[in-house]
């Protein structure tokens, strides 16, 4: 189930001895062990592996993250076309780095994701690693699995290929930053590109009946003897930069499906009860539900600047329960459900390997709902 992020006031008391005692409760990892940490530099200064790659150190990719971010795992670049949109998703090949069964894979199969606390973070990987030698740090050459996928003017998937690459990133932006560019008319092309695609991509997004919770960022802030709760909308950037993201994910979910094998995430519909407990909420709240409208619609059109509304969000994210993951078999075998789209995928033939050149060469159906 997604939750509000939360900032609090970590150096002050209660909340440092707090804190401590909630990661000790639940064993969340620390520091790396000596042997992890020492083969991490090791496979650091080797550098990746020597798998092919394609050049596309032409793209003028960029990264947007929180400020101050280091372990950079995705960048972004876009270019318009006469029929639509290109969109480029170069992800961190950290597996160019940690060869199977090594320390550093077996400690980052143990912890299984980097854990973003209000204090700080639990991370995956050695920052030597995570950090520096495969993070996609600006101005520096690094291996990538790059994702080309094109789109119709709608928003539509086209296209697509997915590729081993050596990018750079252009520059490493903050939310903020980006925003503030494309507000104040200062910004590039592939960040105006982001703004459009994105919005074009949510609109597919409710047409097929996802939600996008926008979840407020939660902050505890110092009141008159005590201590109370402010709520913080999330930039629209933040909005149009994940849509990329679900974007690639789509994109390999579909060729995950015609191979007939993978794993994906998925999400079963709401109980009924928990849409009757937030019908509740909403009127608790003051909070518009018209008739006939779906769930989505109403989180669709709140207003995240207003504390009642970004209250009844927070509940809303009590809908998205049972996530887990589903297993893709051969053909015959029953397809995957996801509460978004909950029809079988259309087969159609297995995509290529693309071109050397990094034009896509897939044959994705443009119908394929995820």
């Amino acid at each position: 189930m997604p939750s509000a992020p939360l900032r609090v006031p970590a150096a002050d008391p209660p909340f440092a001895s707090a804190f401590a005692r909630v990661r000790e409760a639940l064993e969340v990892p620390a520091a790396f062990p000596p042997a992890v940490a020492t083969e991490a530099e090791e496979l650091a200064a080797r550098g990746p592996g020597s798998a092919p790659r394609i050049d596309a150190l032409d793209v003028p990719f960029v990264s947007i993250d929180p400020p101050g971010s280091r372990d950079l795992d995705q960048a972004f670049a876009a270019e318009r076309r006469p029929s639509g949109f290109r969109v480029r998703y170069a992800i961190a090949d950290v597996a160019a780095f940690v060869p199977p069964g090594s320390q550093v894979d077996r400690e980052s199969h143990a912890r299984g994701v980097t854990l973003y606390l209000p204090d700080g973070r639990a991370p995956l990987l050695p920052p030597v690693l995570g950090e520096g030698a495969a993070s996609l740090l600006p101005g520096v050459d690094r291996p990538a699995l790059l994702w080309t996928i094109d789109l119709d003017a709608d928003g539509r998937q086209v296209a697509a290929s997915l590729q081993r690459a050596t990018v750079r990133n252009r520059a490493a932006l903050s939310y903020a930053e980006v925003q503030g560019r494309v507000e104040g008319g200062a910004a590039e092309e592939p960040l105006l590109l982001l703004r459009e695609v994105g919005e074009r991509r949510r609109r597919l997004e409710r047409e097929r009946g996802g939600v996008s919770l926008d979840l407020p960022t939660q902050e505890v802030v110092a009141t008159d003897g005590g201590w109370g709760l402010a709520y913080e909308r999330p930039l629209p950037v933040e909005q149009w930069n994940e849509q990329i993201s679900l974007l690639a994910g789509m994109a390999a979910a579909a060729v995950m499906v015609e191979a007939g094998v993978g794993i994906l995430r998925t999400l079963p519909p709401p109980a009924q009860a928990l849409i009757d407990r937030l019908r509740r909420t909403a009127r608790a709240l003051g909070v518009t539900w018209p008739e006939g409208s779906s769930w989505a619609e109403v989180v669709d059109g709140l207003d995240r600047g207003r504390p009642d509304d970004a209250a009844f969000l927070v509940q809303a994210a009590h809908t998205l329960r049972g996530a887990g993951y589903d297993a893709v078999g051969p053909p015959g075998a029953p397809v995957p459900v996801h509460v978004a789209w909950p029809l079988p995928m259309p087969t159609s033939p297995r995509p290529s390997a693309g071109s050397p050149t990094g034009t896509p060469t897939s044959s994705c159906s443009p119908t394929w709902p995820w």
